[in-house]
């Protein structure tokens, strides 16, 4: 790795005691993207995201893109005021006596014009509030009062944006409504996206990077797609237990509303009246309780989605159920069966099997 590279990272160590709380970390981050901090309630996510901001004090250190915003050994601690960053709460905290426009403009101020990267018209475009720029917070949903504080923090041209559970405070409809606008943050702007979430769902549809935390430690970290099929880390598990594939589009049937892509693993089918073009990549979940495996192919099965592979793990899962690991052709698939079916298959490691997969889900 070049010394360019490296310097393009966010590197975070923090050590941090309390009566009932020990944070211990070691943080090394892409520089792009978006990195999820993930795990249970009281595990150190929002400590560690306000350590970053200079908001909690930490022991340790912390560098962002090159720049070193706090050393303890060398005695460098920068204040909030003075770290280029972006702060998005779980409640908007929108200044209640300014417009929409105005409080845009406020963050925008923070940074000197020579510094500025993102304008305010970029960030108002990017979260399609341009509608919206004369209205009272008062006045707005909280779908969109959310989509005016992200605006705010990206018109500061932050050098990473830090986002503590933004979608926690919204119902499901206004979820709906701003993930979207969170999809583009990292496609259309180059600013590294540290993103705190207890939701799997929302970390498998929007994080290229995750951070597993649990009780002040890290359980693991690396590409989402790698970490929420492995057996042996929380995500795995549960009823929301799934793997993420990437395809490519390769055609899609009006008249059937299908989808035909290529992955890795072969091809695949996916129902959705929105066409893409052929050649875009897409992400793709598969949830292990929409898969059931048989020894041999199956004909006349109204199943599209039928997979080659072989098992590389068994797991117990809860009363009655195993998790299975699949390799398709060197992409994870899980597989949640009944322990009556892994019996009467007789299902082993090594054994190669097909993998039909009821339903695939989109994440866009």
């Amino acid at each position: 790795m070049t010394d360019s590279h490296v310097s393009d990272r966010l590197h975070a160590r923090f050590e941090l005691a309390r009566d009932s709380f020990t944070l211990d970390v070691d943080l090394d981050l892409p520089g792009n993207g978006v990195s999820a901090l993930f795990g249970p309630s009281g595990c150190g996510k929002t400590t560690c995201l306000r350590a970053m901001a200079g908001l909690e004090r930490a022991r340790g250190s912390l560098t962002v893109q090159g720049a070193v915003w706090q050393d303890d050994d060398r005695r460098i601690w920068l204040p909030t005021h003075q770290r280029r960053l972006g702060y998005v709460f779980q409640e908007a905290s929108l200044f209640p006596h300014l417009s929409v426009l105005r409080n845009i403009e406020y963050g925008q101020r923070r940074t000197p014009r020579e510094q500025q990267r993102v304008a305010l018209e970029q960030a108002v475009d990017l979260l399609g509030i341009s509608h919206l720029m004369d209205r009272a917070p008062d006045t707005l949903s909280g779908g969109e009062r959310q989509r005016v504080a992200i605006a705010r923090a990206l018109a500061a041209s932050p050098h990473v944006l830090l986002m503590d559970e933004p979608l926690a405070a919204l119902d499901a409809q206004r979820k709906l409504e701003v993930l979207p606008y969170l999809d583009k943050l990292h496609q259309s702007l180059d600013i590294p996206v540290v993103y705190v979430s207890h939701s799997p769902d929302e970390v498998a549809r929007l994080a290229t990077h995750l951070v597993l935390l649990d009780a002040g430690s890290v359980l693991a970290s690396g590409p989402t797609e790698a970490l929420m099929s492995r057996l042996d880390l929380p995500l795995a598990h549960g009823d929301t237990a799934s793997a993420l594939v990437t395809a490519e589009v390769v055609s899609h049937d009006a008249l059937d509303q299908l989808l035909t892509l290529h992955s890795k693993a072969g091809p695949l089918y996916l129902p959705t009246a929105k066409p893409h073009a052929p050649g875009e990549r897409l992400r793709i979940r598969i949830l292990a309780r929409e898969v059931s495996l048989t020894r041999t192919p199956i004909d006349g099965s109204s199943v599209l989605n039928s997979l080659p592979a072989r098992i590389t793990d068994i797991s117990d899962e809860g009363p009655g159920q195993v998790l299975i690991s699949l390799d398709a052709n060197g992409v994870v698939v899980l597989a949640r069966i009944t322990q009556r079916s892994c019996r009467q298959l007789g299902l082993a490691p090594g054994d190669r099997v097909h993998a039909h997969i009821k339903a695939v889900l989109l994440l866009d």
